[in-house]
């Protein structure tokens, strides 16, 4: 009936990228990969999101660089960013927030209550 949810998950460990794509998956959502800066800069190039997870420590370039490189985009503006991070200091927290994020998650994380707060910012959007 309705569309899946499409999340854009960039994450350089590729078995964390699996892992959070599979959960994502089984969870109803469609979900695509990318493990690098200039990868994720492509996809969003290529299509539309409901949701970005990024991480802040990438090859190219780091997470925040790229959320300020999406925020540029006008079709990116109003799409959601949440950071899923092993670097969770406090200060990172912070500045993803005022960045403009709806949420940072530190790594590692329960898969339940990741799941939760991934499908909790894209409320509103319903998976088949």
């Amino acid at each position: 009936m309705n569309s899946k949810v499409k999340i854009l998950v960039v994450e350089d460990e590729t078995p964390v990228a699996r892992m959070m794509a599979f959960i994502l998956s089984r969870a109803g959502c469609e979900v695509e990969t990318a493990t690098n800066a200039e990868q994720a800069v492509r996809s969003v190039q290529a299509a539309e999101f409901d949701l970005i997870t990024l991480d802040i420590d990438l090859p190219g370039g780091s997470g925040f660089e790229i959320y300020a490189r999406f925020k540029k985009l006008p079709c990116w503006q109003n799409t959601p960013v949440v950071f899923v991070s092993g670097n969770s200091t406090i200060e990172n927290q912070q500045l993803a927030l005022d960045f403009g994020a709806v949420d940072f998650i530190g790594k590692p994380f329960d898969m339940g209550d990741f799941v939760s707060r991934i499908l909790s910012r894209v409320e509103g959007t319903a998976t088949a």
